[in-house]
């Protein structure tokens, strides 16, 4: 692949922050709807998680089947297959007569999301060349996907208040008509310099082992965690779990590159993002439900309350990608991860009346964590690895960010779903308990970014990038090769 113009480089990355927007918007565009869905559609508040997680799993599920398949066969053309799949998902949510309807079509959304994230993540470190051009890339891509997480609410309250929630789906499809118009004309083609082969076993047996957890945890609160149906499905994705990683280590090219995670940085990037997520995951829904079931906000006003974290997306996370281009990933991520712990910390003492003005104060230490936190995981994840490998480490990336948005929401609902209906103290008691798990995620974000980022992290990145050295020259992997 040639150099690009600045000017086409810059075309590039405006492209793959559109489809960031869109796809990333939808994961938090919805909970503002939640309410307005659940009056409409006549929906539990299970369904309503469903809402949130058939879209987020699918995600998690698919990713890194689409980061080796754009490896293989094209990023553009699976960029453009995913805006087009992502559109018409869009369409039948808008159309959805019920919450079954509903839940099935924002899987069919998802199905393109899982080809646009990382592959679009992949395009832009295969377009900028120069590191610390490659830096501030990814450090625009970053801050539009945790600004997209922060501003959906915002948008989403508008257009529920003014034109119903069915609004929130529609608005996409305009927005992908335009970005499959500029994809095709300026995003230029590229894969890998050897085609990995397909693994539909790798790939069956991750859908099981997150399909089957993120099930058990949902419905814990109606079957409880002792039934028959709970420990079977359990124990299903216990079962997956170990069947994926036996089978995978003993292929040549397996959907799930194990080796990878021989790098300290890039398995610290992947547990990083995993934690923020799902820190952030179980956050938005709680707080969400929050101030419009407890405090009686409309949806609007509930999106305007989450404004300071959007703000402080916006002016953080460019400055971010900056630093770590010429700093590296640490001081950031140690932000992030006391800034995310203290939040936590500090919404322990939220009650129905507290005054709006410490709510706000909350939210600004989450603006600070989800400013400081995408930029440097986000080239973590891909600084050091080989061009070949950049859908795979990419895919991986996204894969923990949306398992960790799937397993978070999950969470948060089983602690407060039945508390929602009483409604009060009963509700903020209930929080505590998510409360506690992000002061557990933040402190874990700071202990890996002091790990990660040290001198033997550096020279395990250096020795995991050289495994793949045989892959760019076209040369057949070893089968011993897939062991870390």
């Amino acid at each position: 692949m040639t150099e690009l113009s600045l000017r086409r480089k810059s075309l590039v990355l405006a492209i793959c922050c559109a489809s960031m927007i869109v796809v990333v918007m939808d994961i938090s565009i919805v909970n503002v709807a939640l309410p307005n869905v659940r009056d409409d559609l006549d929906a539990s508040v299970s369904s309503l998680q469903w809402t949130v997680d058939a879209y987020t799993l699918v995600l998690a599920s698919f990713l890194l089947l689409a980061g080796s398949t754009a490896d293989r066969v094209g990023r553009k053309r699976v960029f453009l297959i995913g805006l087009a799949a992502f559109g018409t998902g869009s369409l039948l949510c808008g159309l959805a007569p019920d919450i079954g309807w509903l839940v099935g079509a924002r899987a069919v959304q998802a199905v393109g999301g899982t080809m646009l994230n990382p592959v679009a993540m992949a395009i832009i470190a295969t377009t900028f060349f120069d590191p610390k051009e490659r830096a501030k890339a990814i450090g625009v891509f970053g801050s539009m996907s945790g600004l997209s997480l922060a501003l959906g609410p915002i948008l989403g309250g508008g257009l529920v208040d003014a034109f119903g929630w069915r609004s929130i789906f529609w608005i996409n499809v305009p927005i992908v008509v335009v970005a499959i118009a500029m994809a095709a004309r300026y995003v230029p083609e590229s894969r890998a310099p050897r085609a990995r082969r397909p693994d539909p076993v790798g790939q069956l047996s991750v859908i099981v082992m997150l399909g089957t957890l993120v099930y058990a945890i949902i419905e814990s609160h109606t079957l409880g965690w002792s039934s028959g149906t709970s420990v079977a499905l359990l124990a299903v994705a216990v079962l997956a779990a170990v069947i994926t990683v036996a089978y995978e280590l003993r292929r040549a090219e397996p959907l799930l590159e194990l080796r990878l995670f021989r790098s300290v940085p890039f398995g610290s990037a992947i547990l990083m993002a995993f934690a923020a997520l799902c820190a952030f995951g179980a956050w938005l829904f709680v707080t969400t439900l929050y101030l419009q079931e407890i405090r009686g906000m409309s949806a609007i006003e509930a999106g305007l309350c989450l404004l300071p974290v959007g703000l402080l997306i916006v002016v953080l996370s460019p400055r971010t990608g900056k630093y770590v281009g010429a700093h590296g990933p640490r001081m950031p991520l140690l932000a992030s991860g006391v800034a995310l712990a203290a939040g936590g910390a500090v919404s322990l003492l939220v009650r129905p009346a507290t005054p709006l003005v410490g709510v706000l104060a909350i939210h600004l230490l989450i603006g600070v964590f989800q400013g400081t936190v995408n930029p440097p995981i986000t080239n973590t994840a891909v600084s050091g690895m080989p061009r070949s490998m950049a859908g795979a480490a990419t895919a991986l990336a996204s894969a923990g960010r949306q398992t960790g948005t799937t397993l978070g929401v999950a969470i948060a609902g089983t602690i407060v779903g039945s508390s929602v209906a009483h409604g009060g103290s009963t509700y903020t008691d209930a929080e505590h308990g998510v409360w506690w798990l992000i002061v557990g995620l933040g402190l874990a974000i700071a202990a890996l970014a002091l790990v990660s980022t040290g001198d033997w992290a550096k020279a395990t990145a250096a020795r995991a990038a050289s495994l793949f050295e045989e892959v760019d020259k076209g040369a057949k992997a070893p089968r011993s090769a897939g062991r870390p």
